[in-house]
């Protein structure tokens, strides 16, 4: 449609050129006729001619450059208010170190292999972030000088934010216009989808897990239009749900985290068969079961093949909570490698517990007392396994001494007679009793009975 416009535009141009010309040669003729009658031939030459000054087409062209102070320059040349510079300039500025943004700084969004964010990887992005900017507003003052801030009165769009990050060596140097089309195709996604959940609510219904899938599916293919193959799967590593459900799982197992190219392999090996699963769930019918039961067998051959033997094992290991445990008692205690032996301890103990719990013979206070007792029976069983020592024993009270006894004497008692009532030596009696004079002792008087040594507690 653009040549047909051009096309037209040029014929008219032509044809005012053409009507201009014959005029012009006309006027020319008769003006030359008529100082040819008057002054004779001879006198022709002596005439000047007049040219006829096109003004060139105005190209942006002429004005650009990759040096900022020569782009100012131009643009004051050409007359161009202070104002528009300053948006010209500021505009022009801020795509650029959105661009570096989006290419320099790696942000924890670009490790989509991780569960949780590296802390490391944080720190850094911000650091990094905090420097662009700087850097960014030192460029801008420079150029602008120090109120180029207060200067900006137009309200012009500032980078912000997007609702899915592109950045990193794959989707951060993508053409602005792709990164736009790629937004516009996740907002109508969104839209669609809310729309989807929205209407089923109202309903009283709940989304249908098939339903999703297609809808989902449809945004896949929108972004396949745009991306190239490689594109496509770093997109989808970010932000598809198949990726964001396996960060989950891994998630859970807590101790496996998988590597960057394990990640992507079960990816690879795993995405296609997930999204025929979710197309057949939520369904009874025993051949739809079954479908479904053979396509997640599949899954867990692929998870098996892309991890290997040894990182399989671990990855089924990991998903018993009994075994999870038993590795977060092990790293608790700085010896990874005794996991197995607590996973062990933990598996007997569990089934001598569930043996007391069983036992009718026992009463509610024995079961009780034998439960603590297996409890403490495991504690110290893994301790040792893990490579420690055992707590020291509580230290060992000292003996209480017998409370003491007095004894009231009657007429005619004697320290012998004391003695043989309480089994014990004279010497003792009258040990006991330093300040007595028994030779002059008195109905009514307390002597103090020492304790047996033959009494429990009573020993060295």
């Amino acid at each position: 449609m653009r040549w047909r416009l051009a096309a037209v535009i040029s014929l008219g141009v032509n044809l005012v050129l053409a009507a201009a010309w014959l005029i012009v040669s006309r006027h020319t003729a008769v003006k030359y006729a008529g100082l040819a009658a008057g002054r004779g031939v001879g006198e022709i030459g002596d005439s000047r001619t007049n040219y006829l000054v096109r003004r060139l087409p105005f190209s942006w062209r002429q004005i650009e450059s990759a040096d900022y102070p020569t782009y100012i320059a131009n643009l004051r040349d050409i007359g161009c208010p202070e104002q528009t510079i300053r948006d010209l300039i500021i505009a022009d500025v801020n795509g650029l170190y959105a661009r570096r943004r989006a290419t320099e700084v790696v942000t924890s969004d670009q490790q989509w292999w991780r569960s949780e964010p590296d802390p490391q990887v944080v720190q850094a992005a911000a650091e990094k972030s905090r420097a662009l900017e700087e850097e960014r507003r030192t460029l801008l003052t420079r150029l602008l000088g120090i109120s180029w801030e207060s200067g900006d009165l137009v309200s012009i769009p500032r980078p912000s934010r997007a609702a899915i990050v592109l950045d990193g060596p794959v989707l951060g140097a993508l053409p602005v216009e792709l990164k736009q089309a790629i937004q516009d195709v996740n907002v109508h996604s969104q839209e669609r989808l809310q729309e989807y959940v929205d209407a089923q609510r109202q309903d009283g219904l709940e989304p249908d897990p098939g339903v999703l899938a297609k809808l989902r599916q449809q945004t896949r293919d929108d972004l396949a239009r745009l991306l190239s193959p490689p594109q496509l799967e770093e997109f989808l590593l970010r932000y598809s749900q198949n990726a964001n459900d396996l960060r989950a799982l891994f998630s859970q197992l807590r101790f496996f985290n998988p590597s960057q190219a394990e990640f992507r392999e079960v990816f690879r090996d795993t995405d296609a068969l997930d999204q025929r699963i979710q197309l057949l769930a939520d369904s009874d019918d025993p051949n739809i079961v079954a479908q479904r039961k053979a396509l997640e067998d599949q899954r867990e051959n692929a998870i098996k093949i892309a991890l290997g033997p040894k990182r399989y094992e671990e990855y089924r290991m990991l998903q018993d909570p009994v075994y999870r445990d038993a590795v977060a008692a092990a790293e608790e205690a700085g010896t990874p490698e005794a996991a197995a032996g607590i996973y062990a301890v933990n598996l007997a103990a569990l089934a001598e517990q569930a043996r007391i719990r069983s036992d009718t013979n026992l009463t509610s206070q024995q079961r009780n007392v034998e439960l603590k007792r297996l409890e403490l029976q495991q504690a110290q069983a893994s301790t040792l396994t893990a490579g420690q020592d055992l707590p020291p024993e509580p230290p060992t009270m000292p003996p209480t001494p017998a409370p003491r006894k007095v004894y009231v004497l009657g007429p005619g008692d004697s320290a012998a007679t004391i003695a043989l009532m309480y089994g014990l030596p004279v010497s003792a009696i009258l040990a006991a009793n330093p300040r007595v004079n028994f030779n002059k002792l008195k109905p009514g008087q307390a002597i103090t009975i020492p304790p047996s040594p033959l009494a429990p507690g009573s020993g060295p």
